[in-house]
């Protein structure tokens, strides 16, 4: 029990010393702020703007509650704590269930901690993220699937909604390229780390030989933009075509041509969305990815104009792996940016991926 107290006196620190550097206390003055415009008798004549002070609210009051509830927890641990060391009780299955305490309310400090590095503008915002095969036939496409299955894993862990936006599938296998639309709080700020090349190698099952493969995959991931993007998209650069939506094999799943591709003349990119029903709601999504990834591109070209790093900044090439899926021989999944490895590959593809994702953010804070 000493050690419990022991641990929970240094966890308890560590939060003090966090919350002080992020200014955590300020956060009630700007609520109380934001609070009184809003009940203004002219906060919603300007939409646009009130809209964005809500949203803003939103996220400030969320993020002082889940401070406030983990320093509340901490310090109503550390009263039990003290009256058990007063009363000097031998209740086995309490000190059990003390213990448990504590150890979730460290768990809850590491996820407020490492939320704290997402600080970045769109970090908060849902994401995008689309999955294609690349160099590698039939495997790259069976990898593409099971990234897919990765991807949808870590956001049943991490409590997020997601939906397949589009899907192309392989003619034997797998898949060729996917689309999911992810939903939760700081979905983009946890999975832009993903972006990249992640390489497969493994003991073909598609070969009757059973030979060593190398495949690919191309993650990409972009923030979801708000609906009042300022993106202005004319009518001449756009092409819309209509098609009736395919499953495995080529085979339509839609008697209707419900499934829309949006070609952005200007820009050469190709949005495709089929998974709704209605043609209504595939054009939505499909413009929704279009804006994304419009912003996306205008941020990288400023980026390279005002830092110079033209020739930095690039799409994602074949050999230029992120992550490195060895599935034989002593089985490993390697990151090749902060050399973070893990030998239960199976946990991995089950989606696992936490540990990636805080060992990419740490090593990236700047």
């Amino acid at each position: 029990m000493n050690n419990i107290k022991e641990n929970l006196r240094v966890l308890y620190d560590k939060f003090k010393v966090l919350k002080a550097s992020l200014k955590i206390d300020s956060l009630k003055n700007k609520e109380i702020k934001l609070k009184a415009e809003i009940v203004e008798p002219d906060f919603w004549q300007d939409q646009k703007r009130a809209i964005e002070i809500s949203r803003r609210l939103e996220k400030i009051s969320q993020k002082y509650k889940a401070w406030q509830n983990l320093e509340s927890e901490i310090l109503e641990l550390k009263a039990l704590l003290d009256l058990e060391e007063k009363e000097k009780s031998n209740d086995h299955a309490w000190d059990r269930e003390l213990s448990f305490k504590y150890e979730s309310l460290e768990k809850a400090f590491s996820a407020l901690e490492l939320s704290s590095l997402l600080n970045a503008p769109n970090d908060s915002s849902n994401a995008i993220l689309a999955i294609h095969a690349g160099v590698g036939g039939v495997d790259a496409q069976d990898f593409a699937q099971m990234l897919e299955r990765l991807y949808a894993r870590f956001c049943e862990r991490e409590g997020y909604s997601w939906q397949v936006l589009d899907k192309n599938y392989g003619n034997e296998a797998g898949i060729k390229s996917v689309t999911l639309e992810i939903k939760g709080n700081f979905a983009y700020g946890y999975l832009k780390g993903e972006n990249g090349v992640h390489r497969l190698l493994r003991n073909s099952p598609f070969n009757a030989d059973n030979l060593r493969q190398t495949s690919f995959a191309l993650v990409e991931v972009i923030p979801e933009r708000e609906e009042d993007v300022d993106i202005e998209l004319k009518e001449e650069d756009l092409r819309i075509d209509v098609f009736r939506s395919s499953g495995p094999g080529g085979q339509s799943v839609n008697t209707t041509d419900s499934a829309v591709r949006i070609t952005h003349i200007p820009s050469g990119l190709v949005i495709s969305c089929q998974s709704e029903r209605s043609q209504h709601q595939n054009k939505e999504n499909a413009f929704k990815i279009l804006k994304a990834r419009l912003l996306k591109q205008k941020e990288l070209e400023r980026a390279e104009r005002e830092n110079n790093l033209k020739g930095e900044i690039k799409q994602a090439e074949w050999g230029r792996q992120i992550r490195s899926y060895f599935l034989y021989g002593n089985k490993l999944v390697k990151d090749h940016r902060t050399d973070y490895e893990e030998t239960n590959v199976d946990a991995v593809l089950d989606g696992n991926i936490k540990p990636f994702i805080e060992a990419y953010l740490r090593y990236f804070k700047e």
